[in-house]
């Protein structure tokens, strides 16, 4: 008997960009008018649309999140660990992830990150 062997066509849907930030300036991290600008800017450069943006603070953190027409940009703050995580998702290819990301990093005045890229696929 004959093995079938079925292969599968993947198309990339979207791109989903996130780390961790060390070593951040605490005092930006406990900043929620801050961290919202930054959202915002990071969403400029990285050509996200931004539909709606909270901020909640979490004493002593905070947790920015915004909901994008591609997708989403989150930042979530521990100041006391100087220490903060990042998600930035779109679908489609119009937008740029990896630029939003970085520009959170130097915004955010972390001395080290960690970034992981990972392909959002369809598959058929």
């Amino acid at each position: 008997m004959a093995a079938r062997i079925e292969v599968l066509s993947k198309k990339v849907v979207g791109k989903h960009v996130y780390g961790e930030l060390y070593g951040c300036d605490p005092d930006l991290l406990s900043d929620p008018d801050y961290l919202a600008n930054v959202v915002r800017e990071a969403a400029r450069l990285g050509r996200f649309t931004i539909l709606d943006l909270k901020t909640w603070k979490i004493d002593p953190g905070v947790t920015v999140f915004a909901v994008v027409l591609e997708s989403h940009i989150s930042i979530h703050t521990w100041p006391e660990f100087s220490f903060a995580t990042v998600d930035v998702y779109t679908c489609g290819d119009k937008a740029d992830p990896e630029s939003a990301f970085m520009y959170i990093v130097k915004a955010l005045k972390a001395k080290k990150y960690t970034i992981k890229v990972a392909s959002r696929d369809y598959e058929e």
